[in-house]
């Protein structure tokens, strides 16, 4: 399976789901970065691991956004890389608004498994969804 298949799949285990079938294609020291300004980890900095990472990403994001949804672009592969343009959908469940957002993902992988994720967003915009902004 080539890196993008892996990453494509992630997609799908996320759009579905189906956290443990995503984090068991995540390497145990996995470097999970949200873009600076994000309001679940506003400094940037990586969680490491699927226990961290699930604690401070997906059990919020699981509970707060409707609709969620992740619409794939252009994707580029290159040796242990793959960049993924992307849109980001769905709405805001305590503000109640919608997000549609550009987005851009860099995947890199070790022998089958993901070793970092690094998303790049307009953060200004995701805040102002979330209400961080007002």
């Amino acid at each position: 399976m080539t890196n993008l298949e892996v990453v494509k799949q992630c997609y799908e285990k996320f759009k579905q789901g189906d956290l443990a079938s995503l984090l068991a294609m995540f390497d145990p020291h996995i470097e999970f970065r949200l873009a600076e300004g994000h309001p679940y980890q506003v400094n940037g900095k990586p969680w490491v691991g699927g226990q961290e990472i699930t604690r401070h990403f997906f059990a919020k994001a699981g509970t707060e956004w409707e609709n969620r949804n992740v619409l794939l672009g252009d994707t580029l592969e290159a040796n242990d890389a793959v960049v993924v343009e992307c849109r980001y959908a769905g709405v805001y469940k305590p503000t109640g608004r919608t997000l549609d957002i550009q987005a851009c993902h860099v995947w890199r992988l070790r022998n089958g498994k993901v070793v970092s994720f690094h998303q790049y967003i307009d953060t200004a915009r995701l805040q102002k969804v979330m209400g961080y902004a007002d």
